[in-house]
């Protein structure tokens, strides 16, 4: 099952109060906001600094701030950035010159599952911090998925083998 990682989550979630602020915003504050545990949320503001998402303020009135406008931030890099890549399988990762499976040669859903892991990449990079922090968010599709996925079928199950 694909799941974002609770660091994962709560990065989102910091990300998207932090583009309803002016300002800055403590650590703490949006722990407390969201019930968030506060060692675990501060690892990942400072995970989302070093990343080049948050910027971090010291003083009275400091705290974090979005690097960059929440239109130019993406839900994919946001989890990239915590989590690291995103894998659904290793066949067409770019992990996957290392570790190569023993059905990859012959493996019916190689390319559909392909095809499914490209298109889950593109639509996290269709979505914005600007998106999640908009009230009337639209439900974003993946163009062409269920064609391609049927079409990747078909081609599997017409090139396998009978047994």
């Amino acid at each position: 099952m694909l799941k974002l990682t609770k660091k994962a989550d709560y990065g989102l979630i910091a990300l998207r109060h932090l583009s309803r602020q002016d300002g800055t915003a403590s650590a703490k504050d949006i722990a407390d906001l969201y019930r968030i545990p506060l060692p675990l949320l501060s690892k990942v503001l400072q995970t989302l600094v070093r990343n080049g998402l948050l910027t971090s303020e010291q003083g009275a009135a400091g705290g974090y701030r979005l690097a960059r406008a929440p239109e130019d931030i993406t839900a994919l890099e946001v989890i990239r950035s915590i989590d690291g890549p995103i894998i659904l399988t290793h066949c067409f990762t770019e992990h996957s010159k290392h570790t190569e499976c023993d059905q990859s040669n012959g493996c019916p859903v190689r390319e559909p599952l392909r095809k499914v892991h490209e298109g889950i990449q593109n639509l996290l990079s269709n979505i914005t911090v600007a998106d999640l922090s908009s009230d009337d968010m639209p439900i974003p599709s993946i163009p062409g998925m269920v064609s391609s996925i049927q079409s990747a079928s078909a081609t599997s199950v017409a090139t396998r083998p009978r047994t």
